[in-house]
């Protein structure tokens, strides 16, 4: 889930000074405009990796915002176990620190440490995590309905970064107090940080509450990217006046664009070439290991679903014919997703995937899939904002249950660029056998192409994780997308089935 915030985000020293005064009054007149008002509480919370600058954003939020309408609380204040709070549910600290309606409450660390760190430190098991998990679920969603408006924030570093970070601040001699024993500490844990964090984000971003994640290295993108977020989200809120939404947190829009404008598609290299000749010794290498894979013993234990999205013309059905034809015809399944029939539309909106879900040593290929609710009914208004915010935490549950029901989930995104898609869709106009491939709604899904950038950049985000992690393909070239794609399911099984003897 931290692809994008490991791009190397950065924003220029006069850009920042540019923008960052306005934005900042404004944010100002939006807090004494809540506390006139007083209909809602503002609640923000501060989490992330050790150096990411999370120390530095809570100043800001001070020197941004008006302090003396901001309640803060910190994790020494509130990991300290005091008598009083060890006598009470472990949320009752919580509880108490929450700010009235017309303020502000900012919770660095918050109640998500507890979680985080129980399971990091061995604490707490994995059953009792969830207990708590669903207890803050709860939680949320009745702050939500009483009207609260909760940011999350997740400051991230790579871990390569956090090192990096960590060491100049402490050759700095103004900073080096930072750097604390426990920092080094977490830095040798980032690996089960990371694991448990990505779990803990991926359960609890929902669309009342979703996650917001900051790539930490560079402070001004860092703070600019905060500022824009709490500021359109509480301008959203307020503007609504008196009216009283169950879903505002989500229908705020939080999931905005970068504010340096790089995305994670924009680091894809899309030309990658190979040799003809080398193609075709390749490919039928892979057919053959990946024909080998699904005919290994383990594999009747386990299922495999395969899930092909990506733009127009990106060359999804020539991949999915090169897939099959390594595959035994009376094993696997193609299922090509268009707009939901009646009947579908009467149950719930994931039930038309539920029952394709493939037996032990079956094969599902999805040409579309469960996604489309993130990205064309998203772009198109098919669906309102909170059914589709909603809907990552709804896909990342049922493919959590997928896995844990043994079965193999390999997710493609083929990339092609705006130039190679049009060249594709007058070819396909212009000879005959192809016309029916390209129509109309193609042409008008193309004008609409930023959008749908932004939408498969924050699916990826939100959607890809250590169980079921979206493959990248880079597509301008047909030849070196379908090696991708075989060589990506061949080492996907052969870690599942080599893990499945152990």
């Amino acid at each position: 889930m931290f692809e994008s915030a490991e791009l190397g985000h950065k924003i220029d020293k006069a850009r920042y000074q540019e923008e960052m005064p306005e934005l900042r009054q404004a944010l100002l007149d939006a807090q004494y405009e809540l506390r006139e008002k007083g209909d809602f509480p503002l609640i923000i919370l501060i989490n992330g990796f050790d150096g990411a600058g999370r120390g530095e954003t809570l100043h800001q939020l001070n020197e941004w915002m008006d302090p003396r309408l901001i309640q803060v609380s910190a994790e020494t204040a509130l990991f300290s176990s005091s008598e009083e709070s060890a006598q009470r549910p472990w949320m009752w600290r919580y509880w108490n620190a929450l700010p009235p309606k017309g303020r502000t409450g900012v919770f660095f660390g918050s109640w998500y440490s507890d979680v985080l760190f129980g399971r990091v430190y061995d604490k707490t098991d994995e059953k009792q995590a969830m207990l708590q998990i669903g207890q803050i679920l709860a939680f949320e969603k009745k702050l939500c309905a009483e009207g609260a408006l909760i940011l999350k924030f997740w400051f991230h570093l790579s871990k390569e970064k956090q090192k990096k970070r960590l060491k100049s601040l402490e050759a700095d001699k103004k900073s080096a107090w930072r750097v604390t024993e426990t920092d080094w500490n977490h830095h040798k844990m980032y690996d089960r940080i990371y694991h448990q964090a990505e779990q803990l984000l991926r359960m609890t971003s929902t669309g009342e509450a979703p996650w917001v994640l900051v790539e930490g290295e560079d402070a001004r993108y860092r703070d600019l990217t905060v500022a824009r977020v709490i500021y359109q989200a509480l301008r959203s809120r307020l503007n609504r006046g008196g009216e009283r939404r169950h879903h505002a947190a989500a229908e705020v829009a939080p999931l905005l664009p970068p504010v340096d404008g790089l995305q994670l598609l924009d680091t894809l290299v899309l030309d990658r070439t190979v040799d003809k000749e080398e193609y075709k010794t390749e490919l039928a290498v892979l057919q053959g290991r990946l024909h080998e894979l699904t005919r290994h013993p383990n594999f009747k234990k386990q299922a495999l679903m395969i899930v092909f999205e990506g733009n127009d013309a990106a060359g999804k059905g020539g991949a999915i014919r090169r897939v099959t034809a390594a595959l035994d015809a009376r094993r696997y399944r193609i299922v090509p997703i268009a707009a939901p029939s009646q009947d579908e539309r009467a149950k719930p909106w994931l039930w038309r995937f539920w029952r394709e879900t493939p037996k032990k040593g079956g094969i599902t290929i999805f040409d579309r899939s469960w996604y489309g609710r993130v990205l064309v009914e998203r772009v198109e208004n098919f669906c309102s904002e909170h059914e589709w915010m909603r809907a990552y935490n709804e896909i990342n549950n049922f493919e959590q249950q997928l896995v844990a029901g043994n079965i193999i989930v390999v997710k493609f995104w083929l990339a092609i660029s705006s130039e190679e898609q049009l060249k594709r869709f007058k070819e396909r106009e212009e000879t005959g056998f192809k016309r029916f491939k390209i129509t109309e709604e193609d042409w008008r899904n193309r004008e609409k192409w930023d959008q749908y950038k932004d939408a498969v950049c924050d699916m990826i985000d939100r959607t890809s994780t250590q169980s079921a992690p979206w493959t990248l393909v880079e597509a301008n070239n047909k030849l070196y997308a379908r090696l991708k794609i075989l060589r990506t399911l061949c080492n996907a099984l052969e870690s599942r089935l080599l893990k499945s003897n152990g």
